[in-house]
């Protein structure tokens, strides 16, 4: 690993787990829109937190920035004690590696079948075996309720199996925290709740962290630790669900649930 690696500095006291992710003062615009504007911002290992707020408002390009495929204009962004902008190329990619993200579109390999889009990662990237590789996307596949679907391609799998292929997919490549992307918006929405149902499964049974993004407000009060609400590229208020959708203190904050509950 290279040089740049961010730590706290020794005469900081300790308040708490270090976080896991982390970003300091990050502005990202596009154009003349500021949607990120000096956002502070931290998740502890083991924590699965919730972004919520108005489309627009800085959620997605979040995860995107994290997912590097978008950077910052100005700020930092460390995962795990190693900073991942501003960085060297070579460095970015070793942090990535981290990150495991789960689109709204599945965009699973068509000509491939279910088995192989799980392995096909971790055997180019991580250098696994092909036997651990399959051993681990079979483990998966049947934590997603998928176990008999190995030899199928994603044609043949309706939208709610593509997805929870695609969740397999990430975890496979046993990342240290999970990004979940609107994941259901794609989806039917009678195949929606099998999704979430999988979802819930994963962070109730597993230590991985979780960053999501949802207008699923039944599901962000189920799985979060944490409920951040966004507004303009900023938090304008935080805690854990029951305080957010049963007793939020801003007012847009009211506004805004009120408008999707």
């Amino acid at each position: 690993m290279s040089t740049e690696i961010s730590k706290q500095p020794s005469d900081r006291p300790h308040t708490g787990p270090a976080p896991l992710v982390r970003l300091e003062q990050v502005t990202k615009r596009f154009g003349d829109h500021t949607v990120l504007d000096h956002l502070d911002f931290s998740v502890e290992a083991g924590r699965h937190v919730t972004l919520i707020g108005p489309s627009g408002s800085g959620k997605t390009t979040i995860l995107r920035l994290l997912m590097t495929l978008t950077k910052p204009d100005k700020g930092t962004i460390t995962v795990d004690g190693d900073q991942l902008f501003p960085a060297p190329e070579k460095q970015i990619r070793e942090v990535r590696k981290k990150i495991g993200m789960v689109f709204q579109q599945f965009n699973l390999f068509p000509n491939m079948t279910v088995l192989r889009n799980v392995t096909e990662a971790p055997v180019t990237v991580l250098g696994l075996s092909k036997d651990e590789a399959e051993a681990r996307a079979r483990e998966l596949l049947d934590l997603v309720g998928l176990a008999d679907k190995c030899d199928a391609k994603p044609s043949q799998l309706s939208g709610g199996q593509q997805q929870r292929v695609a969740i397999a997919r990430a975890l496979a490549m046993r990342p240290q925290v999970l990004l979940l992307d609107e994941v259901t918006s794609a989806l039917d929405p009678e195949l929606v709740a099998g999704v979430l149902d999988v979802l819930r499964d994963i962070a109730r049974s597993t230590d991985i962290t979780m960053l999501c993004v949802t207008h699923e407000m039944n599901f962000a009060r189920d799985i979060s630790d944490q409920v951040l609400m966004f507004d303009s590229g900023r938090v304008i208020e935080s805690g854990p669900p029951e305080k957010i959708f049963g007793d939020a203190e801003h007012e847009r904050t009211r506004e805004f649930l009120s408008a999707v509950l």
